[in-house]
């Protein structure tokens, strides 16, 4: 692990391969339980021994709930107790006041003006809010730990009633965070890569109330109608403008930040570093998923563009289609569950390929791209997969120590 405010060091080499692209693979029983060694490098590399996920492409290495969420989702992946428990406890500590029962996680944390280190920007972020609460209901079942389980239902009751509103015209929904995103009844601005399908399946599924539930699979059902029907030309834009009177559009005008509903400057329309992950959400559901067909047929042509060129563009105009640049290793790994599903399996590992040659893990200032990584190639290799409910399904079994 890294030293709390030190840049991380050099990771060594994730190890490449092809994998079969299958559609779905049950627990493995061993005696032994896997490890994941490029999980223990990305750790390594970026997180401290507090348990805190430095992003060296911040100023002064500053953390967010985002990082924290995705490093609890690769412990447990990994069955890394240990690195789990202490990523857990900072971000109680210092994201939620202390409690994670009554506050939801601070987004951003890290070196203010003066020189201390404290919270940056409280606004919570609800993709970040959504993996922490399905993340520990899975580590509960997983662990056979209902102090686990009993804190994720928990904070997915806190989400709900924070992080939603009722839209006229639509019904239930879930804002990227509790301010700033939500200027009338009627409009409201949405981000499709904070709303995985199958996690928000699994909230529902372990919801504390039936009312609870019917809201989380409300939310569902209007997180997909929002990825349609933004994607008209099948690429899926960053952000999101919802208006009762004409329903999902691309933001016209994407300025500002997380806690002003912008985009961080971007140009409008535009998919690129957010919207990447639908397609990687979306191309690991679990494949009798009730999405899943729809999914596969209105992502197809970021698939085809992303073969055609080689590698997926790093931005696209999803009304135009114009595209720019070429994406990273991550963005290659983030499609390869697309990938496979639609295009088959050497479509697949034309794209590994491309992983491997980049080696995204001999970096060490790129948190976001071996994030992205960890997740596509972790699922290529069959390490983790999701069930039709959002049950996490992986190659362990281990009893609760």
């Amino acid at each position: 692990m890294i030293a709390e405010n030190a840049l991380p060091s050099r990771r060594s080499v994730m190890a490449a391969g092809l994998a079969a692209m299958l559609c779905g693979v049950p627990p493995v029983a061993s005696a032994t339980c896997r490890t994941w060694p490029a999980w223990d490098d990305f750790a390594r590399s970026f997180i401290a021994d507090s348990g805190r996920l430095i992003d060296p492409s911040t100023y002064y290495g500053q953390s967010t709930s985002e990082g924290q969420a995705y490093a609890l989702f690769f412990a447990l992946v990994a069955n890394d107790r240990g690195r789990f428990d202490a990523i857990l406890r900072w971000t109680e500590n210092n994201l939620c006041a202390g409690d994670l029962s009554t506050h939801l996680p601070a987004w951003q944390w890290g070196r203010k003006a003066d020189g201390s280190y404290a919270v940056i920007d409280a606004n919570p972020a609800a993709d970040a809010d959504l993996w922490i609460a399905y993340v520990l209901q899975e580590a509960g079942r997983l662990w056979q730990l209902p102090r686990y389980t009993a804190r994720g239902q928990q904070v997915s009751e806190r989400i709900l009633a924070e992080e939603t509103v009722v839209m006229e015209g639509l019904g239930r929904m879930l804002l990227p965070a509790p301010a700033g995103f939500q200027p009338d009844p009627a409009h409201a601005r949405f981000n499709p890569s904070y709303l995985p399908l199958q996690v928000l399946r699994r909230l529902a599924a372990g919801s504390v109330s039936a009312e609870s539930a019917a809201r989380w699979l409300e939310i569902e059902r209007n997180a997909l109608r929002m990825i349609v029907e933004s994607a008209p030309r099948g690429f899926v834009p960053d952000w999101v403008d919802y208006h009762a009177a004409s329903g999902f559009n691309p933001v016209p005008d994407a300025g500002g930040s997380h806690s002003s509903g912008g985009n961080n400057g971007k140009d409008s329309d535009i998919g690129s570093f957010n919207a990447i992950r639908t397609y990687l959400w979306a191309g690991m559901l679990a494949a009798d998923a009730p999405a899943r067909a729809t999914l596969l047929v209105r992502l197809r042509p970021m698939v085809d563009r992303t073969m055609a060129a080689g590698a997926p563009p790093q931005r696209i105009d999803t009304r135009s289609g114009t595209a720019e640049g070429a994406g990273d290793a991550g963005f290659s790994a983030a499609l390869l569950p697309l990938i496979g599903a639609t295009a088959g399996g050497h479509a697949a590992a034309s794209q590994r390929a491309r992983i491997t040659a980049r080696d995204p893990g001999a970096r060490r200032d790129n948190y976001y791209e071996q994030a992205l990584t960890l997740f596509g190639l972790g699922w290529a290799d069959g390490l983790f997969r999701f069930s039709r409910d959002g049950l996490l399904r992986l190659q362990w079994t281990c009893s609760a120590r």
